[in-house]
């Protein structure tokens, strides 16, 4: 078997309207299907379903699973994003700052699920391990 690259996640979400409004409004991701419990959407090549399942609950401590996923963009639209994120009050849980030759930034989505934006690659982060 050989890996040519990531395909998708799909986020297990309590209130898919609440969380179409921040994937398309606050981080401009595209919807290309609707469903009654599930959205698509994309940006780029990267692309996410949204799968609304009423009463998840949550967890304060994190155990097996996901820790979070990051979004590739650009330096130069970087710290318009975290501006952004602040401006829309985001819960930003790290940064910004520099990392792996880049700048990141982690931050909280409406269901608590931890997405990373990344200005650096795979190749760039393995120079500059920390």
């Amino acid at each position: 078997m050989t890996i040519i690259g990531f395909n998708h996640i799909t986020l297990n979400v309590n209130d898919l309207d609440e969380s179409l409004h921040f994937y398309e409004g606050i981080l401009g991701m595209k919807r290309v299907h609707l469903g009654n419990t599930d959205a698509y959407l994309e940006s780029g090549s990267a692309w996410i379903c949204l799968l609304e399942k009423k009463n998840l609950g949550s967890t304060e401590a994190k155990g097996p699973g996901v820790d979070h996923f990051a979004f590739s963009i650009n330096e130069k639209d970087f710290y318009n994003a975290v501006a952004l994120l602040k401006e829309k009050d985001i819960l930003i849980v790290r940064g910004p700052i520099e990392r792996g030759g880049g700048h990141v930034v982690n931050f909280l989505d409406p269901n608590g699920i931890e997405i990373e934006l990344n200005t650096s690659d795979l190749k760039t982060r393995m120079k500059d391990w920390r």
